[in-house]
């Protein structure tokens, strides 16, 4: 039996290195960055706008990974992202009113999705194709631990350092991810073996007399049923996100860092059994059970009541999530050739954005009209509708085999 390729090599641990500083550098302005555009004389709209704003540059961004590829290739490319997000935290403190603040949300964000879809790309061109499941698993451990303990550490430095410190350690994060970066090196034949694939794909579309769809540069079709499934994750994902503070507010909970906390924690140890699960008996048996984990903390959350059942909702969500998001990006990889794994990844992380960014606002308005436990308990039906349309596919793909 043919023993199985090393996963833990030095570009798989200085990419997954460099991601979780990439995402330290974020998540800790996700609490701050709202009371420093106070401060400048901020609307509440336009304080509402920043998340928006930065949404909406990562995707753009990212759309034009496909043409960006061709240019710089993409270890450079991922060097730049970085450094656009490092130049945007270096300027954040200078900021001296809301328009401007505004702008380097532009900047930061489209640095962020670049960095993110590369990040993506060349952590699939490390991992053994057969691991690829658990390494991806183990990749995203950084998103789980900059979520848990970023916001916490931002607000502290906010508190003993003021704003110079909060940006001036952003800063700090972003060097390091640059660094660890600089040390990635890409596999020459690896290199060699994409651009050989892109030419013959190139050739072969000659020889055919077509001309390639202009939205094959933006856009990956092969992997619209996962993107479309993580953008139905990320839209009851936003909601929870956005509201479950003020939702624990309401009802007398004080201490709501700590479902922060137990969602990471699920999240992070999920990820032991879930990414080889997913390598032995394929995304079937990862992507139905955590969206059934995912229902029980949407539900639960609907009866919340006290610390208890908060805790125990971060328990049954955070596993269901943690499984379900590496799982989607993993089966993502699996769909397409390895010259398509930037576009594709691309793809996916701008449906999943799309999803986060319509989650904040539409269930905004549900929490408006009824209530943040009816809020929740739509969460849950999005599972139900993710589970709908992931069996669809799976019997058209069974209808098409036996055809």
């Amino acid at each position: 039996m043919k023993p199985a390729e090393k996963l833990w090599t030095k570009n798989f641990i200085l990419l997954a290195l460099s991601n979780l500083f990439l995402f330290f550098g974020l998540e800790m302005l996700l609490p701050t960055l709202p009371l420093f555009a106070d401060e400048k004389g901020g609307s509440g709209s336009q304080i509402g706008m920043m998340l928006g704003i930065f949404t909406f540059s990562a995707v753009v961004s990212r759309l034009l990974i496909g043409i960006e590829l061709k240019h710089f290739g993409k270890r450079k490319l991922l060097l730049i992202g970085v450094t656009i997000c490092l130049i945007g935290m270096a300027c954040y403190y200078a900021a001296n009113s809301i328009s401007a603040l505004l702008a380097l949300r532009v900047v930061h964000g489209f640095g962020f999705g670049i960095a993110t879809a590369l990040y993506g790309t060349l952590v699939s061109d490390a991992i053994p194709a057969e691991r690829r499941g658990e390494g991806m698993g183990y990749f995203a451990m950084g998103n789980a631990v900059s979520f848990s303990i970023g916001p916490m550490l931002g607000l502290w430095l906010l508190d003993q350092y003021d704003y110079a410190g909060l940006f001036g350690a952003g800063v700090v994060f972003l060097a390091i991810t640059l660094v660890l970066t600089l040390l990635v090196r890409q596999k020459g034949a690896q290199s060699v073996e994409i651009a050989a694939a892109e030419a013959a794909a190139a050739a072969e579309l000659h020889a055919a007399g077509t001309k390639p769809s202009p939205w094959a540069e933006i856009i990956e079709p092969k992997v619209l049923v996962p993107s479309m499934l993580g953008s139905l994750v990320g839209f009851a994902f936003g909601g929870m996100l956005s509201f479950v503070t003020l939702f624990t507010k309401d009802i007398g909970i004080t201490q709501t860092g700590y479902f922060f906390l137990v969602v990471a924690i699920s999240e992070v140890l999920i990820r032991f059994i879930s990414g080889p699960l997913f390598d032995r008996k394929g995304p079937f048996w990862v992507l139905f059970p955590t969206a059934i984990l995912c229902m029980i903390g949407c539900v639960l959350l609907y009866y919340t009541d006290s610390m208890a059942m908060l805790l125990l909702a971060g328990v049954f969500y955070g596993a269901g999530f943690g499984a379900m998001f590496p799982a989607l990006q993993a089966w993502v990889i699996n769909l397409v050739q390895p010259e398509r794994r930037g576009v594709a990844t691309a793809t996916y992380y701008n449906f999943f954005d799309i999803g986060i960014g319509l989650g904040s606002i539409l269930l905004g308005v549900v929490v408006t009209a009824t209530s943040y436990t009816t809020m929740f308990l739509l969460s849950g039906i999005l599972y139900v509708i993710y589970l709908a349309v992931y069996f669809i596919y799976l019997s058209r793909q069974r209808a098409r085999a036996q055809g």
